[in-house]
């Protein structure tokens, strides 16, 4: 195995250098090209300023030599082993440890490295978030699905993850911001940037009036949560879906109030009755895994709303809170495409298991079926999900570009659509090799997990 991950890791640097030759060309082929001429044009400066612009730019990127003599030029900066440049952009003694440096991008006048460490974790952040959500709701709803194939609940969810998938990222990403967060509707989350200015002053953790009101909201959303998921592990099927429909019917006339006042109307009765039907069916889950984790989310809810009725007085929201409060809809907008399929992949991956010759001499055994379906068919079944997340990884990245630019937040993706909108050819180069890196990290993570989750898997 040690051997064929680093003979994997040498194989990443030619991969590499493709990635980037590829963009390179693209770039250099393209209409107008990157020249000195093109940077400095629409600055309105003096002809002899103008000139010693240029000179200076070509001294810089050697934007005056030819396109094979520039790409091997930049190899030369992202390499720790070569030529040192000097401050004027020429190119200075031989050296077996210099250093990587990714150049100073032509936009913001920056050392490229620089703006990554910035935008960098930004991305990450929003993907470590949205991969775990992915992978926990998905393997639910799959197995749920896979074990009550034909009932009500497979063709519901079948519909709904249809559905999903069918919604385009920056359709999903509009729409979350025209209802939840203009004016006109729901004002419930920001439109854009991940944290407030005012939240950068404010303490880490909400501030609350006292330490009665403390107190009173730890009370509040622990019983209702405890209520509720008790409730949800012990009271009949019956019960249950009674319950949900009454507290989703609650919910979607405070809604209606929220925008249109407390007086019954049309919009009341309708988002009454949704919400009463869809709390339903997931209060009727026969997943108590889904069902329970429902019950604790609707109970941290109403335990906080129960507490500001209480006369609760939160003085500031506070940096975390503000920060989350800002990653909610971003993190859905990049979660719900990938739930949807690997949703759907779970469940037939399941289906097919289940079928297999090993399960039914399981049962045979008397085996119970829980102890097949987790033991024998669920490991068996992770395979198609680590082909998958492969492929995870480097979709997300894609998909947070457009998160990012249709939420104003300053990550990777923004940053790649400014770089090319701009030409800035070493900002470009940057991306994608990082881009690049990370894809390849992520096919690299998935034959480990391979070899981890099926034993007949073996590099050596």
């Amino acid at each position: 195995m040690l051997i064929y991950l680093l003979r994997r890791m040498v194989l990443m640097v030619p991969t590499l250098f493709g990635i980037t030759l590829v963009v390179f060309v693209v770039m250099a082929a393209a209409p107008g090209g990157i020249s000195a001429q093109s940077l400095v044009d629409g600055t309105n400066l003096e002809p002899e300023t103008r000139q010693a612009l240029e000179d200076y730019y070509n001294r810089l990127y050697g934007l005056d030599q030819p396109a094979p003599v520039q790409y091997l030029r930049w190899l030369n900066n992202i390499s720790p082993v070569g030529f040192t440049r000097e401050a004027d952009g020429s190119l200075g003694a031989f050296s077996l440890w210099k250093g990587p440096d990714l150049g100073v991008s032509f936009r913001y006048g920056r050392p490229v490295t620089d703006l990554l460490a910035e935008r960098l974790p930004i991305t990450l952040l929003l993907n470590l978030l949205s991969i775990p959500l992915i992978y926990a709701l998905s393997i639910a709803i799959g197995v749920q699905a896979a074990r009550a194939r034909g009932g009500r609940f497979d063709v519901a969810s079948n519909v709904f993850l249809l559905g999903l998938w069918s919604v385009p990222t920056m359709l999903a990403g509009v729409l979350f911001i025209g209802f939840f967060a203009s004016e006109q509707y729901w004002r419930w989350f920001p439109t854009a940037g991940l944290v407030r200015r005012e939240a950068v002053d404010q303490t880490f953790l909400p501030w609350l009036g006292s330490v009665g009101d403390l107190g009173l909201l730890f009370l509040a959303v622990g019983l209702s949560a405890a209520l509720l998921v008790w409730a949800s592990a012990r009271a009949g099927p019956r019960a249950l879906r009674l319950g949900g429909g009454v507290l989703g019917a609650m919910f979607g006339y405070l809604m209606a109030a929220d925008l249109l006042g407390a007086g019954p109307g049309v919009l009341h009765l309708v988002l009454a009755g949704v919400g009463g039907v869809l709390c339903a069916g997931l209060a009727g889950l026969q997943s108590a895994f889904l069902r329970i984790g429902f019950a604790g989310a609707i109970g941290l809810g109403v335990g906080i709303g129960l507490a500001r009725l209480a006369g609760v007085e939160i003085v500031q929201a506070g940096y975390l809170f503000d920060r989350v409060w800002h990653l909610v809809l971003p993190v859905i907008a990049l979660s719900y495409g990938g739930l949807a399929f690997l949703a759907k992949l779970t469940r037939s991956s399941l289906l097919e298991n289940l079928a297999a010759d090993y399960a039914r001499t399981a049962r045979a055994k008397g085996v119970d079926e829980e102890t097949v379906l987790w033991r024998h068919v669920f490991r068996n079944s992770l395979l198609p999900l680590i082909t998958v997340s492969a492929t995870l990884l480097p979709s997300l990245l894609a998909g947070s570009v457009i998160v990012e630019s249709i939420f104003s937040i300053d990550g990777m993706g923004k940053l790649a659509v400014e770089a090319v909108q701009t030409r800035d050819r070493e900002l470009v180069l940057s991306v994608t090799l990082i881009s690049g890196l990370l894809t390849l990290a992520g096919y690299l993570l998935a034959d480990v997990a391979y070899a981890i989750a099926d034993p007949r898997v073996s590099y050596d």
